[in-house]
């Protein structure tokens, strides 16, 4: 049998093979956040897919953590009942289901959370929705590190099989692990240290809700392809052995951001069309300009994160590597796990495309994806879509 599909133990939880489906934004949620029937259904289908772990799309600890209007919740009690269905859904099927828990801090706008966004720092405006955000206060952070432990607490509550912190793609958490994003001088930056305290907090608190062996995993940015230097591979690796000396379940490493390199996070092709088609009109002239100027820089390279988890894999010890990014043959997947340079295969497109993608390849029928990376289905979210696969052609 493939090495894919073998059982491998995270922390207390057995993952019946190593194939993960990587968090992916469902933009189908009510606009108050709670779960609805076609969430209900994708994760169903998914399980029944026999994908080994399914990882939620980004749930927002906090009112104003949300990213995007139609963002599933985890801020408020309220939420519990349809994330408890959720959960029960994907167990009669067989499968396994992590929430993931975010705060947006400053990569939101005002339009979605009522308020100017949050964030680290106060320094710039981003490129895509010109936010300059306020810096936190001290009380303010101390809240977001609770909203966090309220959210892991939910996550229990609905039974959920793990919990995954977001410290990657530009959201909270990242902008402060980042040199590009946080360049506070008292205990929340400054240094290395002080940058990794948020999230250290986040992870002592998140585990006083948890129990004993319920994963507790974080995804990591091990390059944040910002103007000026923010995460790179080595610093990533450094956060690698500090998350690790605190107990983690597992770590799945990522990279960019949709502010600020949205296509080194989701190489491909450039949704020219669909991207500008969401903006405001005095918008569009310019932003077809910029993302016509980007269309053939960012092909797909197949895993192109592999590189940074050669780096990263060997300070880990006995935690589990999750690694995504442009994985589409088999036969390099297994390759990635025969050499110990990850423990799991992550894909988020693919199964987007294809959520019975695991069966075909245990059944012998496929050996790669059938997705192209076009990102019609990621350039959805900018227009508060649902997040499906838009090509045409690959579906007739």
């Amino acid at each position: 049998m493939s090495i894919l599909f073998e059982p491998i133990q995270l922390a207390g939880l057995e993952i019946k093979n190593r194939f993960v489906c990587s968090a992916t934004y469902e933009g189908r949620a009510k606009e108050t956040g709670e779960v609805t029937e076609g969430i209900i259904r994708r994760y169903r289908t998914l399980a029944k897919g026999d994908v080994g772990l399914i990882i939620t799309g980004h749930m927002n600890v906090h009112s104003v953590g949300r990213a995007f209007k139609y963002q599933t919740g985890i801020h408020s009690d309220n939420m519990v009942p349809g994330l408890s269905e959720m959960v029960r859904t994907v167990h009669e099927e067989g499968g396994r289901i992590i929430f993931q828990l975010a705060h947006a801090g400053r990569q939101t706008t005002k339009a979605v959370i009522g308020q100017t966004p949050m964030g680290p720092s106060g320094t710039g405006r981003d490129p895509v929705h010109f936010v300059k955000p306020k810096p936190m206060e001290h009380d303010q952070i101390l809240e977001v590190i609770q909203a966090f432990r309220k959210g892991v607490k939910r996550a229990v509550q609905a039974g959920a099989d793990g919990v995954q912190i977001h410290a990657a793609h530009g959201y909270l958490v990242n902008q402060f692990l980042s040199p590009f994003f946080n360049i506070r001088k008292d205990e929340w930056g400054g240094s290395d240290e002080n940058r990794f305290r948020l999230l250290r907090e986040i992870i002592l608190e998140a585990k006083k809700e948890m129990p004993e062996k319920m994963p507790l995993l974080v995804k990591l940015n091990t390059n944040d392809h910002t103007p000026r230097e923010g995460i790179m591979p080595d610093l990533a690796k450094k956060y690698a052995v500090w998350l690790t000396e605190l107990g983690i379940g597992g770590l799945e490493i990522s990279c960019g951001s949709p502010t600020y390199s949205f296509m080194n996070m989701c190489q491909g092709k450039v949704p020219v069309k669909e991207l500008v088609g969401g903006l405001a009109w005095w918008m569009r002239p310019i932003a077809k300009r910029m993302l016509g100027s980007m269309v053939g820089k960012y092909d797909l390279q197949e895993g192109y994160n592999l590189e940074a988890a050669k780096m990263i894999k060997p300070v880990m010890g006995r935690v589990p590597l999750f690694l995504v990014g442009g994985l589409r043959r088999v036969s390099q997947m297994e390759e990635i796990l025969e050499k110990g340079d990850a423990d799991f295969i992550s894909m988020s497109r693919p199964f987007i495309r294809e959520p019975f993608l695991v069966k075909k390849f245990k059944e012998s029928k496929a050996d790669i994806v059938s997705c192209v990376s076009c990102n019609k289905c990621l350039a959805a979210a900018a227009n508060n879509l649902p997040v499906r696969c838009y090509n045409k052609r690959l579906e007739s």
